[in-house]
């Protein structure tokens, strides 16, 4: 009897070990753009296997512009996105099922910038000089306040207008001596395509406090799958703690996944600029993605006022983002 119960008991054993380990959940993560350097933290997660201890395959996917990412998780054809939070705000608003799940880089990387060889280091020395802009883009929507903070004028330089790439050529072929840019985006780009330095004038420098990149979800969604978006939000936050503290391995898992996706040192760098915008004074000691209700509120407030956002986001900032998700 005892020998017909051990065998059993080892039948039950052997058939439990057979069963196939539990399929890891695939998600996929569009970026808000091309790949660069402040995208590393995501590549390098991946690569060592931190959402893959989470039970997360991840899929990550090159953007075309926030917008067009907040889109495609409304859509629910992407199940996370990496956008610029703010341009998200527009969209929820107007009745976009999308929320942030977490707020990443909560100051601002808004700037203009140029050759620091030209030696423009502070608003005053913009007098005088031709600035290239994009209009209608997020940052040229913010720059008038950049102006009423510093104390300029429009008069006070020369504008030029074009899309994203005329303006990096008017600052690299010296048609325009600074551009309207993020600091950790297009001062790479500049210096990949001539080799030579470049010195933002960081708006945040300034008075202007402004979040800016998130993860983002579709409300739907994240109803269906708490426990995946929790994961998934865990994940994140151990893969931007990691790539922190080696920021040139975190960048060199970008051209491992992406041979194309760059030089290393200008990811590396272009990694290195974006680590001091993950957290405020007020959030310096907690876990990346712990924005504050008053960021947010401030941030609202501003994107009403100066960037294009209806009033009504006014009576409700909380609508926009929860960090129900994220890890303690």
């Amino acid at each position: 009897m005892r020998f017909a119960t051990a065998l059993a008991a080892m039948v039950v054993a052997f058939g439990a070990a057979m069963q196939p380990a539990a399929a890891a959940d695939k998600v996929v993560l569009m970026l808000n753009w091309y790949v660069y350097g402040e995208h590393a933290p995501f590549y390098y997660g991946k690569a060592k296997g931190i959402y893959a201890a989470e039970g997360i395959d991840l899929e990550i996917q090159e953007g075309r512009g926030s917008a067009a990412t907040t889109q495609a998780v409304a859509a629910q054809t992407a199940n996370f996105g990496y956008v610029d939070v703010p341009t998200m705000m527009r969209a929820a608003v107007k009745g976009a099922p999308v929320v942030a799940t977490g707020v990443l880089l909560q100051t601002t990387a808004m700037s203009a910038m140029g050759f620091a060889d030209k030696n423009i280091r502070k608003p005053d020395d913009i007098k005088g000089k031709t600035v290239a802009i994009t209009p209608a883009d997020s940052i040229t929507q913010i720059w008038p306040l950049f102006l009423k903070k510093t104390g300029l004028k429009e008069s006070d330089f020369k504008t030029v207008q074009g899309d994203a790439q005329t303006k990096l050529n008017a600052v690299i072929n010296g048609q325009a001596d600074l551009l309207l840019g993020y600091v950790m985006d297009q001062s790479m780009k500049i210096k990949d395509a001539t080799g030579k330095d470049v010195f933002p004038i960081k708006f945040a420098d300034y008075g202007i406090h402004l979040v800016s990149s998130g993860i983002i979800a579709n409300t739907d969604y994240i109803k269906a799958n708490a426990d995946l978006v929790k994961r998934f939000m865990s994940a994140t936050t151990k893969a931007v703690e990691a790539a922190e503290k080696d920021p040139k391995a975190a960048a060199q898992s970008i051209l491992d996944a992406n041979p194309k996706g760059g030089k290393i040192e200008t990811l590396t760098q272009g990694f290195e600029l974006t680590i001091p915008l993950y957290r405020t004074p007020e959030t310096k000691d907690k876990r990346p993605f712990q924005v504050t209700d008053q960021n947010m509120k401030d941030s609202v407030d501003l994107m009403v006022e100066y960037g294009g956002l209806d009033a009504k986001a006014k009576d409700n900032p909380k609508m926009f983002y929860t960090n129900d998700y994220l890890p303690k």
